[in-house]
């Protein structure tokens, strides 16, 4: 029997003599680089691209409404149509007029919407970029602060105590009065207008080689850091909490029976109508809201006081603190800017009177509101799921 010959060992192939080549970095469907190795996050890539569709579809659907307006003539609730709008930079605008200029502006937020939604959303050269952003920030601009007015800030402010008292029949209010159709058109305008700014941020984040879902760069730093924002972040806290204390001074006061600012007469009407108590719900609405604003800064809001039963330690979810803070945020500054454009305003007292001053300063209360409420959300992000960075 002859001997067999030992086994012949594999030669080495080329491919596995090569030395081994980095793996690619891969990208998501957003076209963001993602982690070597991580799993591709299809369900964050969709939500990046969500809000574009949403918004689209809701201006879409609004823009179809305007128009059935414009033709008939009909349901066009804002400017002369609106029983309440004397503080509504919509009252300038003759119903004529107004109708068809909602639609077209509704029409063109839109296509915007659409342009910058999703996976294939277009990515021009700079300047049409600019121009792009410069738009739709404009349009958002319109539909959170002109269209809304004080109406729904003391919407907001009065809803707890209208939704707990209704089944008790208290307070004694006709709600349908309220809760009318220019209202809800407007509350619309706020919903469609916050679509958009996330629709907006998305893309501006991706056509600026950032990650779709928190705005990161590799290796860049700056002011939307967790550590600045903790700085710039105090500082707005703190205006926003002050300008609000100063409003309920003035309306306490009046309640008290202290004539603030205003004649004895006029308070003596105030109290006889019951309308200081109205102002004294709204300033006690003010100082709730400038507690909470400290909160924003300060590590009970992070984390729920110890005696609160059932939620004492845990951490408060930034959606809790982030979402209330920039609504009320937007309708202040809605409401500041309605009030400063109206002419009645200024007959109460001039530039400096004690019963305007604390008013004249809501715009600034809202920005700052919204100011703080975006450092406490860049503070607590942490590593985004997306990409991995942090910071």
């Amino acid at each position: 029997m002859s001997q067999s010959s030992p086994p012949r060992q594999p030669s080495a192939t080329p491919a596995a003599s090569a030395p081994a080549r980095p793996a690619a970095a891969a990208l998501d469907r957003a076209g963001v680089p993602r982690r070597v190795g991580a799993p591709a996050r299809t369900g964050e890539s969709d939500r990046a691209g969500r809000a574009g569709w949403l918004a689209a579809a809701w201006a879409g659907a609004s823009a179809l409404l305007a128009l059935v307006w414009t033709v008939t003539g009909r349901g066009y609730p804002f400017g002369a149509h609106d029983r309440n709008g004397e503080v509504s930079l919509l009252r300038l605008v003759p119903p004529a007029a107004g109708a068809p200029l909602y639609a077209g502006l509704l029409l063109v937020a839109a296509v915007l919407a659409l342009a910058v939604a999703g996976q294939y959303a277009v990515r021009p050269a700079r300047p049409v970029r600019l121009a792009v952003l410069g738009l739709g920030w404009l349009l958002a601009l319109v539909l959170l602060v002109v269209v809304p007015d004080a109406r729904v800030l003391i919407v907001l402010g009065y809803a707890p105590m209208l939704l707990l008292g209704a089944p008790f029949g208290w307070p004694p209010v006709d709600y349908s009065r309220i809760f009318d159709w220019p209202l809800a058109n407007k509350l619309s305008a706020v919903l469609g207008g916050l679509l958009l700014v996330r629709a907006l941020l998305s893309w501006q984040f991706r056509t600026a080689g950032g990650c779709a879902g928190c705005g990161r760069r590799a290796g860049a730093t700056g002011w939307t850091s967790a550590a600045a924002a903790a700085g710039w972040g105090r500082w707005a806290a703190r205006v926003a909490a002050v300008i609000p204390l100063l409003y309920a001074a003035t309306r306490f006061a009046w309640a008290a029976g202290i004539p603030l600012g205003i004649s004895p007469a006029f308070l003596a009407e105030m109290h006889r109508t019951g309308l200081v108590w109205a102002g004294a719900g709204l300033g006690a609405f003010a100082v709730v809201g400038a507690i909470l604003t400290t909160g924003l800064v300060r590590p009970w809001g992070e984390a729920f006081p110890r005696w609160l039963p059932g939620l004492a330690g845990r951490r408060v979810p930034i959606s809790l603190a982030v979402v209330p803070a920039l609504l009320v945020g937007v309708a202040v500054t809605a409401a500041g800017v309605g009030l400063l454009a109206n002419p009645q305003f200024w007959r109460m007292g001039g530039y400096a009177h004690v019963t305007t001053l604390p008013m004249m300063l809501w715009p600034l209360w809202g920005a700052a509101l919204v100011a703080a409420a975006a450092a406490y959300h860049l503070r607590r992000r942490g590593a985004c799921a997306r990409c991995g960075r942090s910071g």
